[in-house]
């Protein structure tokens, strides 16, 4: 162990806790059966680590450090509760066989650990939100007033959603495991889930100042990896990943050099992240190699890869886009879905023939405040040279996003087309 000064070593604990934090609450998860307890056991040992490694050095193997404290933690908590049987056997036999871990002592099974942390986190019993913030805090390391600023809500909010998530899981008594059969299918989409909700809130925030939040696609990025390394045969699972690999390729392109927000058609491809893309493609690839009829997020990421492999906006394959978004729609039936798919129609064959879908959807309750629904008619009413009615439409979904940059763009989209 080296000596480091005090800053060297705050900066190497949040570093090693982000990469270690998810490995180590699943391996303690597994041995105490309580993801609240595993965490709190985790945070005993990171602070561990913040009062001695300043002294002592950081430790040739942090990870092994602090699984072995978070042990010792465990075996101490049993034996405060009178419960010195098997548990105290198979925690404390190598801890207490020496003083010090310096070998590497996560368990070889690390990554089912890790699967299970991640149904765990993502079970159906917590709701949406909980599931969101309880991920992101087991598995992505983040503290809970990263989380709060992130979604733009309170800290005590996400407090309480992640103790709550917590409670439940115990009074439900869910087990850490990883379901099997249809249990495994109905689970596994709960995951993916969350995982893209993370990912779409950093790719198109949806309040606050900011267009993007790229930290939040790059944690969703990593949870992704992560579960294609531990579900090699969910294809799915690779679809997952291709769409948001794809996808963030295209961030820095997707803002200008003042945060404004640039659009599909307007970017600068030449900023295009080419290795990211060609990591989505491969991700495709083998999403489409494992066979049976491609799932929502794999036909999603087909989509994507029309546009990666474009040159150009004109060579754009729409009519191959808006045939997807059709598949879609038959797997995944959604009011979004079909705006997509009309924005698709219309590039494919005509503003006339999109518009014409667009109307059929202002009717559609759950598109009743949905900005994008106008500003998708504005497009293409302004297309259509109806500036005065698309100036309208443009004001209407700048009144409904809750995205200031957005706003702004729809404001001046809105003022462009009134003085045509």
């Amino acid at each position: 162990m080296a000596v480091v000064t005090a800053t060297d070593a705050q900066r190497a604990i949040e570093a090693v806790w982000r990469i270690e934090a998810a490995r180590l609450i699943a391996g303690l998860a597994r041995m105490t059966h309580d993801v609240g307890s595993a965490e709190e056991l985790a945070q005993d040992a990171l602070v561990a680590a913040l009062e001695q490694w300043p002294e002592s050095g950081v430790p040739d193997n942090p990870g092994a450090w602090l699984m072995a404290v978070a042990k010792r933690r465990a075996i101490d908590q049993f034996r405060r509760q009178e419960r010195l049987d098997r548990k105290v056997a198979e925690l404390g036999h190598d801890l207490e066989s020496r003083q010090e871990a310096v070998e590497p002592d996560l368990d070889d099974d690390i990554g089912d650990d890790l699967l299970r942390l991640v149904f765990t986190a993502c079970h159906p019993v917590l709701s949406t939100e909980a599931r969101v913030a309880l991920t992101l805090r087991l598995l992505g390391g983040l503290a809970t007033d990263e989380i709060a600023r992130a979604f733009l809500v309170p800290e005590a909010t996400v407090a309480q959603r992640i103790v709550r998530a917590k409670k439940t899981l115990a009074k439900k008594q869910v087990p850490f495991e990883v379901p099997h059969g249809d249990e495994l299918d109905a689970r596994l989409s709960s995951v993916l889930e969350v995982v893209y909700l993370i990912f779409n809130e950093g790719y198109a925030a949806t309040a606050g100042d900011d267009w993007m939040r790229p930290e939040l696609c790059a944690d969703a990025l990593r949870l992704s990896r992560m579960l294609a390394e531990l579900a090699v045969k969910e294809p799915e699972v690779h679809g997952l990943v291709a769409l948001l690999e794809i996808q963030a390729s295209r961030t820095r392109a997707r803002v200008g050099p003042d945060g404004e927000p640039v659009l599909l058609l307007d970017q600068d491809r030449s900023r295009w992240d080419q290795l990211l893309i060609r990591r989505g493609l491969a991700a495709l690839q083998r999403a489409e190699e494992l066979g049976g009829a491609p799932g929502p997020y794999a036909l999603q990421a087909a989509i994507a890869a029309c546009h990666a492999r474009a040159r150009t906006p004109e060579e754009t394959d729409w009519v191959r886009i808006a045939a997807l978004y059709s598949m879609l729609a038959q797997r995944m039936p959604s009011p979004v879905v079909e705006l997509n798919r009309a924005v698709a129609l219309g590039m494919a064959f005509g503003p006339e023939t999109g518009l014409e879908l667009v109307d059929e959807l202002t009717g559609v309750p759950a598109l009743k405040d949905y900005h994008l629904l106008p500003s998708v008619r504005g497009d293409l009413l302004g297309k259509l040279g109806r500036y005065e009615e698309a100036r309208m439409e443009f004001e209407r979904a700048a009144a409904l996003t809750r995205n200031e940059r957005e706003r702004r763009l729809l404001l001046e989209r809105a003022q462009a087309a009134g003085k045509k």
